[in-house]
């Protein structure tokens, strides 16, 4: 039986390590495709790790062929500060990257799009393709245009590209930059910690869930030119999850209010699930609590 033969950019981050083991368990070809070498920790050893900025064109082409089954393209400047770069490695970067596929025989291209893309169209949020509503981010309009674009290559050219949109994923070796991993080592050090009032609503899924969405998502040819939100479903107050995490710690003394709101904060981000359940047959599995838990001790082992 030959292998199937799937390149993820962006591989080397939190999502990419998980979606390349689970590749790796299925006895795939894996090749990873990112601007900088893994961490240590989510280095794996039977992965073909490729150091190539998507953004820069020429050099992509010479880096890459296009003899792939799938791709899924997570890759992405982190720093959402830096307006240009975030434009030019998001938006940039999937125009290069699907014009190397666009004459391949690629089962299907899926893009990692973002919650963001809706703007402030009220929660929940529910996928439509006029995707004509104003964003309020450089990485949302990045995200945004992409997604247009690759549903242009669709209607032109039959392109085999699905988008996903995430919320907010969560779970063991994620960067300790997030809310749930900063929470987590907060509370294992019994520290005080500033928050912000927590009265936000979002939506917080596993990892493993959010891989399985994707692998669901490149077996099915139904799905392409359509747009899916991955997410729980169900919403959970900011405050909530933090004295959630510190109760099952046993630990963390975290301050409310002491961080102000940002001036573009979304007070209520949870998605529609509908489509995911109805396409992909696809539904989240890991409870909350459970995730928190086997997190929780990763981050214990990590840090102990």
């Amino acid at each position: 039986m030959i292998k199937k033969k799937i390149l993820i950019t962006g591989g080397t981050g939190f999502i990419g390590y998980h979606l390349a083991k689970k590749c790796l368990s299925l006895n795939w070809s894996v090749t990873s495709l990112s601007t900088n070498k893994p961490l240590k920790k989510r280095r794996l050893n039977k992965v073909k790790y490729k150091i190539c900025d998507i953004s820069k064109k020429k050099e992509l082409f010479k880096k890459l062929d296009n003899n792939y089954n799938y791709v899924v393209n997570l890759a992405g400047f982190v720093d959402h500060s830096n307006k240009r770069k975030t434009i030019k490695s998001h938006y940039n970067g999937c125009k290069n990257l699907s014009s190397i596929f666009l004459k391949s025989k690629l089962e299907k291209f899926i893009q990692i799009g973002s919650s963001v893309e809706y703007g402030k169209i009220n929660s929940p949020q529910t996928e439509n393709n006029k995707n004509n509503q104003k964003t309020y981010s450089a990485y949302g309009k990045a995200k945004l245009l992409s997604t247009k674009f690759l549903l242009n290559l669709k209607k032109k050219y039959d392109f085999p590209a699905t988008i996903i949109r995430f919320y907010l994923i969560y779970g063991p070796y994620q960067d300790e930059n997030r809310v749930v991993p900063i929470t987590i080592l907060n509370a294992i050090k019994d520290n005080e910690f500033n928050c912000s009032d927590g009265k936000q609503l979002r939506d917080f899924l596993h990892v493993d869930d959010a891989v399985r969405a994707i692998i669901k998502s490149l077996k099915n040819k139904k799905v392409s030119g359509e747009i899916i939100n991955i997410g729980s479903g169900k919403p959970l107050k900011i405050k909530n999850i933090i004295l959630r995490i510190c109760k099952l710690v046993g630990f963390g003394k975290p301050k409310f209010g002491r961080i102000k709101f940002r001036k573009d904060e979304i007070m209520s981000l949870y998605p529609s699930i509908y489509k995911a359940k109805k396409l992909l047959k696809w539904k989240p599995k890991i409870k909350f609590n459970s995730g928190l838990t086997q997190t929780i001790n990763y981050y214990k082992k990590k840090n102990g």
